[in-house]
């Protein structure tokens, strides 16, 4: 099961944070600042899985965005981490070559194609014509208003 899926630049600052158990807010805070650490002082060339604590973490870097997912120990990594690159691509998809910029001002929308795509913690959609679906109805109307 996915527990959480954060999404942070180089300096460590949280542009997306999406919790799917819930968690107090004083213990978030701290397990984003130690997820962050863990994960941005690791290299290149070293392992894309990490374990921490309860969770197994899986980071993804693309350019200056690093995607963090937490998941249990019956996740499969190697799923998760095909996850957050499809992720990666329907939000290229969406907003024309995604900058940290489109996550910023566009969040709402951001967090509707991560909730298309993961429902109470579980992966229930990957087709990313589907995925971009309901976006697209909703930019056509408020085009026409």
């Amino acid at each position: 099961m996915i527990k959480f899926v954060l999404m942070v630049n180089r300096q460590g600052q949280t542009r997306l944070s999406r919790y799917y158990q819930p968690v107090e807010l004083n213990r978030r805070v701290a397990l984003e600042a130690d997820v962050v650490r863990c994960c941005l002082a690791r290299k290149k060339d070293q392992c894309s899985f990490v374990d921490y604590k309860d969770y197994k973490l899986v980071c993804r870097q693309y350019a200056a965005l690093y995607i963090v997912v937490g998941i249990t120990d019956a996740e499969n990594e190697l799923s998760i981490y095909e996850l957050v690159h499809n992720f990666v691509e329907v939000l290229d998809k969406y907003f024309s070559r995604v900058s940290e910029l489109d996550i910023m001002f566009n969040l709402d929308r951001v967090h509707l194609i991560l909730d298309e795509m993961i429902q109470n913690g579980h992966i229930v959609e990957t087709n990313k014509s589907c995925i971009l679906a309901p976006l697209t109805v909703l930019d056509k109307m408020a085009d026409s208003c």
